[in-house]
């Protein structure tokens, strides 16, 4: 028998809302997985992708990652892991550098066999580029096989992936397909094998309403209950309450009545989430924002979704203005490199001096790479647009990342920060246009650190020398 911990988008590095409260929550939360790895006496943690939220983490973020691996390598547990969307660079991963460390598996086409179950990956591959794969995995002699992915399988929502081509053209019979991508936890059996999402650690995105937590894992016939052979068990994690507040305004109602709705609440150290509907009076969100932090919240935002006529007949919705424009962005379905660039003008972490030099590296790190300036048709290659209720960190991303991802998360940035970017956005990617002849679509962008003007950017592999 063979028991592994399932998990996944633990998207460590992400300071939802701006707040280095939340960051230190998604870490928190995969501390928490290890813990009970630890506690639980399994034989190895499975992690389907997107360990980080951005292909350049942090060092605070690298150095607390590291820390959390070293309980698990001195536990004796295996961490066997694949390359997610968020995280994946050109050049060598961040996953390379924990493998070259001992504290990590990167999983691939050869077995790595644990117990009696041969374990192999599948690191996220954009959608234009899986009419290339085989899907050929060497042979192997243990009694179960699982494969690990990062994508979004069918029959799952928002799929753009076959599970049964995958499983038909595949080398080795699986028992299971242990997944990472979507933020919905879900199992499901396709062609007689298990395939299950243990969902994200942390709540990246408003739409994630339901409790966090990961799968559970026997390879064991007796254990599944004798056909089966592989038994899949949800476990919960204790993550930052999310207290969601729906309030719908009559007429004549207003302020008062959503602090009413507000108060009946219990708004400790939780991030409270307001939405107003309805025909009442108007309402100023960072006056309901701060009357939340005011009776504890750690974080407030309140989105009116109420849309008001003008002479001009033109709706305005007083949603956040970084949701539109990332809305935006993917209808325009742009390229890899495009992304890459807007992502590098909106990013908050950039200063304004730095912009013009970053977007310059990024192009010619890519310039050789002419798959990343293809475009394609709207919502892009790498499934943007398609999960509308997850982060999957991706609609509320507020790092500035605008992600290929299923993992559409609301950006609750400030609007006028949001304004601001979005300035940036139109005067920067024009200055970039020269050097980015086909603009379309593409797969997600990460928040770039301040980079001196003096050096370009670079791959994964000279990032990690960086650091180390």
């Amino acid at each position: 028998m063979t028991r592994v911990i399932h998990t996944g988008d633990t998207h460590i590095g992400y300071a939802q809302y701006h707040s280095p409260v939340r960051r230190q929550d998604f870490l928190d939360a995969f501390e928490a997985v290890i813990d009970d790895a630890v506690d639980g006496d399994v034989d190895a943690v499975v992690h389907a992708g997107d360990l980080f939220h951005d292909r350049r983490p942090e060092l605070v973020d690298l150095m607390g990652t590291i820390s959390v691996l070293r309980r698990l390598d001195d536990a004796g547990i295996p961490l066997l892991a694949v390359v997610g969307n968020h995280e994946s660079t050109r050049g060598g991963q961040w996953l390379d550098l924990f493998e070259r460390l001992g504290l990590a598996t990167r999983l691939g086409d050869e077995p790595t066999v644990v117990g009696d179950t041969a374990f192999y990956g599948l690191d996220h591959v954009p959608v234009s580029r899986r009419d290339d794969l085989d899907y050929a995995f060497a042979e192997h002699d243990a009694d179960y096989a699982a494969l690990v992915a990062h994508g979004l399988f069918e029959p799952f929502g928002y799929a753009d992936w076959d599970t049964e081509h995958v499983l038909a053209e595949s080398d080795v019979a699986f028992d299971a397909m242990l997944l990472g991508d979507n933020h919905t936890p879900d199992v499901a059996e396709v062609s007689d094998t298990w395939v299950t999402y243990p969902g994200s650690t942390e709540r990246a995105s408003a739409s994630e309403r339901e409790g966090r937590g990961y799968n559970l894992v026997a390879f064991d016939a007796d254990a599944a209950g004798g056909d089966d052979r592989v038994e899949i068990r949800r476990r919960a994690l204790d993550t930052r309450p999310f207290v969601f507040v729906e309030v719908e305004l009559r007429e004549g109602e207003g302020a008062a009545r959503v602090r009413e709705r507000v108060r009946q609440h219990d708004l400790g150290d939780a991030v409270v989430l307001v939405d107003v509907t309805g025909d009442g009076d108007p309402v100023t969100p960072a006056a309901i924002e701060e009357f939340a932090t005011e009776e504890g919240a750690l974080i407030a935002r309140v989105t009116d979704r109420r849309e008001v006529e003008t002479d001009a007949e033109v709706d305005v919705s007083f949603a956040d203005p970084e949701d539109a424009v990332r809305e935006r962005i993917e209808e325009m379905a742009l390229s890899e490199a495009a992304r890459d660039v807007d992502e590098a003008v909106r990013a908050d972490t950039l200063p304004d001096s730095n912009v013009r030099e970053t977007v310059k590296g990024r192009v010619e790190e890519r310039i050789e790479d002419l798959d990343a300036f293809e475009g394609g048709g709207a919502g892009g290659d790498d499934e943007a647009g398609a999960d509308a209720e997850q982060d999957d960190v991706d609609t509320e991303d507020d790092d500035g990342d605008i992600e290929d991802d299923a993992d559409t998360d609301a950006d609750d940035a400030e609007g006028d920060d949001a304004d601001a970017d979005e300035d940036d956005a139109d005067t920067d990617a024009d200055d970039a246009d020269a050097d980015e002849t086909d603009d379309e679509t593409g797969a997600g962008g990460d928040a770039d650190d301040e980079r001196s003007p003096e050096s370009p950017a670079t791959d994964g592999q000279v990032s990690m020398e960086d650091y180390l």
